[in-house]
């Protein structure tokens, strides 16, 4: 599947995004789409065929340059325990400047009558999880890390971690007294990444 598009194809992705995250996939139709991108409905039928499609070339169009991202950082001249860190900080802002597209995957890919863009998504997660694997047995390699470890889990737990908080944000802000949208988002830069940085180095890394 392409990631490239043209203008006009990208303002009906991201007329998509905002209107799946905010009414979920079932609760938007095309009318609407073609409605928030300002073109009309056989444009999108042109460009992308269907509804399920569009949401396949959505995830595709914000999530395909991870991977170039995470092949980037292997190569980086830095330790393996650097490069975990800086990967922490690349899931961590994608996730925080793709917020719909995560809200997304996150509550309607789980159902079962969308199992092509399932499996599109499992692709695409194989593909991330193949370089980060890399990177974790480049630092066993060189005695860094513990070998006794699930390296499958490593992502789960970054992600899951942040689905946690990004979901009960009310609650978090209100526990650490952050007033705002631009204060939660700035502790989600520095205090819940470093707290993420130190779970993940915690597993990697040999007991002393």
């Amino acid at each position: 599947m392409t990631t490239e598009f043209n203008d006009k194809q990208r303002k009906i992705l991201s007329a998509a995004e905002i209107l799946f995250a905010e009414n979920g996939f079932d609760g938007t139709s095309i009318r609407d789409i073609a409605k928030e991108a300002g073109v009309n409905i056989a444009m999108i039928s042109y460009y992308f065929g269907s509804k399920e499609k569009m949401l396949e070339s959505l995830m595709f169009s914000r999530m395909s340059d991870l991977k170039i991202q995470i092949m980037n950082l292997r190569n980086e001249a830095s330790s393996p325990l650097e490069k975990i860190e800086k990967l922490i900080e690349i899931y961590i802002a994608r996730i925080c400047k793709n917020r719909g597209i995560y809200k997304i995957m996150y509550f309607e890919l789980n159902n079962q009558q969308r199992s092509t863009s399932g499996s599109v998504l499992a692709e695409i997660k194989k593909n991330n999880l193949e370089y980060i694997t890399q990177i974790i047995r480049d630092g066993q390699a060189e005695g860094a890390f513990r070998k006794d470890i699930i390296i499958e889990l490593i992502p789960t737990t970054i992600v899951g971690t942040l689905f946690h908080f990004n979901l009960n944000s009310p609650f978090y802000m209100e526990l650490f007294g952050l007033k705002d949208e631009a204060e939660l988002d700035d502790y989600i830069k520095n205090q819940l990444t470093q707290h993420i940085q130190q779970t993940i180095k915690a597993l990697l890394l040999h007991e002393k």
